[in-house]
């Protein structure tokens, strides 16, 4: 991890802060004062700050049931970050794996550990995530063939990985997708000629959105959930 941003996550520092520290030569790493903000630190380093020793906070993995009307960022825009719904310290340090619409529902992932994110986002990962939608016309037989072949989507120069589409009525099914592209789902039915008018995820990998919690909830993802990833 960088120096900087470990300082960060040990203090109530912010990265300019921290910054200055490093400036005056107030930091040391393992004995030797260091002034690189970007210097490597690692989980057995000792790193003292003004003579006074850090202890590195551990990561924390959260999930939440997303509702509508606000959006999946670290900043405040038309609508309210759902950051707003954690009620824990420095909740806005923490950064979302893997974002919804507006006006999607469902699970949201959250934490402040960059390489557990990046196996839910990277693409090459291919990390599976489960969709409850709800449509405006009736799904055509041909759909679930389809979408397993790959569908071409608009501005898009390759066909969608495979996907699987189960029907669960005339106008609703669950979509699997392991990829993450822009407005992905709604334009993936938008590509058979429906339209999506409710989206809700439900799953990420092996986690699954808990059942007990209310729209706008949230709890710390348990052990066997984190190390799922």
């Amino acid at each position: 991890m960088r120096l900087d941003k470990y300082i960060c996550r040990c203090t109530e520092l912010s990265r300019t802060e921290a910054k200055k520290y490093l400036k005056r030569g107030a930091v040391l790493v393992n004995g030797e004062t260091i002034k690189d903000p970007g210097f490597q630190v690692y989980e057995e380093s000792v790193i003292t700050l003004a003579g006074n020793l850090l202890t590195f906070a551990s990561a924390r993995y959260i999930m939440l049931y997303k509702p509508q009307d606000c959006i999946c960022s670290n900043v405040d825009e038309l609508y309210p970050s759902v950051l707003h719904l954690v009620d824990v310290d420095r909740a806005f340090d923490l950064h979302i794996a893997g974002r919804l619409d507006v006006d999607t529902t469902g699970l949201v992932l959250i934490t402040d550990d960059g390489q557990w994110s990046h196996k839910i986002t990277a693409p090459k990962k291919e990390c599976n995530k489960r969709y409850r939608v709800q449509l405006s016309k009736p799904i055509p037989a041909d759909a679930v063939e389809r979408f397993a072949h790959g569908l071409q989507l608009q501005n898009e120069a390759k066909l969608t990985k495979p996907a699987r589409l189960e029907v669960l009525a005339e106008k609703e099914a669950l979509l699997t997708i392991s990829e993450g592209k822009y407005h992905q789902v709604k334009r993936m039915f938008a590509a058979i000629g429906n339209r999506v008018i409710g989206l809700h995820r439900e799953q990420i990998g092996a986690i699954a959105l808990d059942g007990e919690l209310a729209i706008g909830q949230w709890r710390y993802l348990t052990e066997d959930e984190v190390s799922s990833v």
